[in-house]
């Protein structure tokens, strides 16, 4: 996008920080999610018929939207860093950690399309933390040990900017909630 519209950094990101971005994303989601106990409500559940696909319409969209939002949110981050007179390294940094604070709620978020966060969280999955706390620590890295960081071309942020990383990493995934409450309400 940034380069689509001719904004002052419109490569904010090399191949290596998409290839980090996938290395950190994929087993986060693959590895929480392949563990996750079958919810309460399964056998509740209708039978798919035998002709539907593995992904149904409703799903493809949700899936489409919370892409959307987050990459929103993204840009918003982007413009944030750029309206504070950042400089290419900070507004990459800030961009790449909103990105990994929503994988990580995305994740979250996701562990159910009907239950909310505060029901799953107590879901029985000894990999969450794990694999949460794994992120977190590379993150951390990415941020802080200084040969990590200027290989990555990143830079340490103060708890400002860190701060603006993160909320918007949250909100850019925690409206899917209100998605489920509605669901939840309209069943109930």
């Amino acid at each position: 996008m940034p380069l689509a519209l001719g904004w002052i950094y419109p490569n904010i990101f090399s191949p290596i920080h998409i290839i980090f971005l996938e290395l950190i994303m994929g087993p986060t989601c693959s590895i929480i999610f392949e563990n996750e106990p079958m919810e309460s409500n399964t056998m509740l559940s209708k039978p798919r018929p035998f002709t539907t696909t593995f992904f149904n319409w409703k799903e493809l969209a949700s899936s489409v939207m919370q892409g959307l939002v987050i990459a929103a949110g993204t840009l918003v981050v982007y413009q944030y860093a750029v309206h504070k007179d950042c400089n290419k390294a900070v507004t990459r940094t800030m961009v790449f950690n909103a990105l990994i604070v929503a994988n990580i709620f995305l994740t979250l978020v996701n562990r159910s399309f009907y239950y909310s966060v505060l029901t799953t969280i107590r879901y029985k999955n000894k990999m969450i933390l794990f694999i949460i706390g794994i992120t977190v620590f590379i993150s951390a890295m990415l941020l802080y040990l200084p040969p990590v960081t200027h290989f990555f071309e990143f830079e340490q942020l103060n708890l400002s900017q860190l701060g603006v990383s993160f909320v918007i990493g949250f909100i850019s995934v925690v409206w899917y909630e209100l998605v489920k409450l509605r669901e939840r309400m309209r069943k109930s």
